[in-house]
């Protein structure tokens, strides 16, 4: 049995329950930058170049989670160029200043964050190139340090990405960063059973994971939600995609989930399991 997740496993769209589906809509299209793809009944789903990154599923019967609740830590959504993240940060600016809430360099990585209006955190960032970064014994380096945006905006922002020349260019969820109730199960759960690799953590406090030496594709944090129970349905993250490059790598990870004593519901070609505090992935082959 492979212990690994396929090194190829890259993050899929998040899915968000929320209340006002018109309002999300607006602000991920008008603010974030991205184009509706699709539009049913109950469902946006919005992305770049064609591939969805957010869905938005329409629940307006449910409520917020109370404050400390296990979920959504942030969505975040990575840009191919400097050019084209400046362009979305200034977006950001102009159409929703009171959403930002910070920015670092994290010396892999310069991102931006935001929180939407149902109070769903959003990181938006650019990668620097992997011979940039530094490993030590199997650790990513990886820190926060300052990162002025408006210093950002001028070294990076041109007038044809103020015009849309960038509208069109591919972006992609490069990881989801969740809240959970303590470090120690997560890291049974998303290292041990579900087999990503363990590249950074902060004591009892985060810890982050990846597959195929990414800094990190998926982040758990005790920061605001520790000692958390398995979440109760309500607003906020609905389900986390992953995406595998084959048929057998899907095939191993059922095996690698039936093995632990998780229960895996498998159509054929999704397959969909919980995580200790309900939260909801979903892993299908990449398109």
């Amino acid at each position: 049995m492979h212990e690994k997740l396929a090194a190829a496993t890259s993050m899929g769209a998040v899915t968000l329950l929320v209340a006002d589906v018109d309002a999300m809509t607006a602000f991920y299209r008008d603010v974030i930058t991205l184009k509706v793809l699709r539009d049913d009944d109950h469902e946006v789903a919005l992305g770049r170049a064609g591939q969805e990154l957010v869905i938005l599923r329409h629940e307006p019967a449910l409520r917020h989670a109370a404050a400390g609740a296990a979920g959504l830590f942030h969505t975040a959504i990575v840009f191919e160029s400097q050019v084209a993240l400046a362009a979305a940060l200034a977006s950001v600016a102009e159409r929703a200043p009171q959403t930002f809430t910070g920015s670092a360099d994290h010396l892999v990585s310069q991102a931006f964050y935001l929180t939407d209006p149902e109070g769903n955190g959003i990181e938006l960032y650019w990668d620097r190139d992997r011979t940039e970064w530094s490993w030590t014994h199997g650790q990513v380096e990886m820190a926060t340090l300052a990162l002025d945006p408006n210093a950002f905006l001028r070294e990076h922002l041109t007038e044809e990405a103020v015009a849309g020349s960038t509208a069109a260019d591919a972006a992609q969820i490069g990881h989801v960063h969740l809240s959970v109730g303590d470090v120690d199960t997560a890291r049974d759960f998303y290292v041990a059973r579900l087999g990503f690799d363990a590249t950074a953590s902060l004591g009892n406090q985060a810890l982050f994971v990846s597959a195929g030496g990414y800094h990190h594709h998926m982040a758990m944090n005790v920061w605001n939600s520790r000692g958390a129970g398995p979440r109760m349905p309500a607003l906020g993250l609905g389900q986390v995609d992953l995406a595998l490059p084959t048929p057998d790598a899907l095939g191993e990870l059922n095996e690698r989930l039936i093995h632990f004593g998780t229960q895996v519901a498998d159509d054929g070609r999704t397959l969909s399991f919980s995580d200790p505090w309900n939260n909801i992935l979903k892993a299908q082959v990449a398109a």
